[in-house]
């Protein structure tokens, strides 16, 4: 039995709703497994600023991670954010440090690595990105600021959402970007040229699994196929790549390496990343 005291270092993820939340088991099985002192919470949360102050009151409360729908509104109460993050224009994690509330993200650089891992050389390539909301500007800024990419191509149904995005990288980075309203015969065209393939839409979750926006034949040899849909593990997208013979990389990937970061941000330790992996796999296959 892990006992706590006051010395104890506090983390909880806050949202609304929160139950589904996995990152409980997924922190404190971490903190159980190499000894730390720290609890991992969900607390369901709708008055951010409040919540944000209470915080800041607590002297040992070290961490948070945010959720839906706060990863915006959260970015008012902390006092230093990264100018990658202000430029997404959303964070999912805030740190503790002395009198100090630290705002970051780690879904971006948690793609990132994904890619890195699987081995796949982004520099110099062709990125086609399907959808323009907060993961997919999340990926975008990170991919744009830390390689050299040649070309990244969006395409969205919501032209708001992908002018938006098109008209902040622009001004923001360096990267060639180009966008375009998402279509059976734009998604066409941009396979042609596409080096990687970046799905960030919700087509192909549970429960519609047999949904894609990507029809097999417009796939090519060498191209690498990542899906942040964690929920199937093996969406149709990436099995009807897979039975190709491209590379692909599911959003498991992606999840498991954000919170792998966000542990190593509320600790200062390296995350038992084989613990938390199997904890998650655990949980998405029950």
């Amino acid at each position: 039995m892990r006992t706590y005291s006051y010395k104890t270092q506090i983390c909880a993820v806050i949202g609304n709703p929160i139950a589904h939340s996995l990152s409980p088991a997924i922190h404190n099985a971490a903190f159980e497994f190499l000894d730390l002192d720290f609890i991992y919470l969900a607390c369901p949360v709708q008055n951010v600023k409040d919540a944000l102050a209470g915080m800041r009151a607590i002297e040992n409360f070290r961490g948070l991670s945010v959720t839906i729908p706060h990863k915006t509104e959260v970015m008012k109460y902390v006092d230093d954010i990264a100018a990658v993050d202000r430029n997404i224009g959303s964070i999912n994690t805030v740190i503790h440090e002395q009198d100090k509330l630290i705002g970051l993200g780690t879904d971006g650089s948690g793609a990132l690595k994904a890619l890195a891992e699987s081995g796949v050389d982004i520099d110099g390539k062709s990125i086609l990105m399907l959808g323009a909301g907060g993961a997919a500007r999340a990926i975008a800024f990170t991919l744009a600021q830390k390689t050299t990419l040649r070309e990244l191509s969006i395409l969205d149904v919501n032209d708001a959402l992908l002018q938006g995005l098109t008209t902040d990288l622009t001004t923001g980075t360096d990267a060639v970007i180009k966008s375009g309203s998402l279509t059976e015969d734009t998604v066409a065209a941009a396979m042609a040229i596409a080096d990687i393939i970046i799905h960030c839409t919700p087509v192909g979750m549970h429960p519609n699994v047999d949904a894609s926006l990507i029809a097999p034949q417009s796939f090519r040899p060498e191209q690498v196929v990542f899906d942040i849909v964690y929920n199937p593990l093996e969406t149709k997208l990436l099995a009807d790549a897979k039975s190709l013979g491209l590379k692909i990389i599911p959003g498991v990937e992606m999840f498991i390496n954000q919170a792998v970061l966000q542990f190593e941000q509320f600790t200062g330790v390296d995350a038992p990343v084989d613990v938390m992996r199997r904890v998650v796999m655990e949980h998405l296959a029950a």
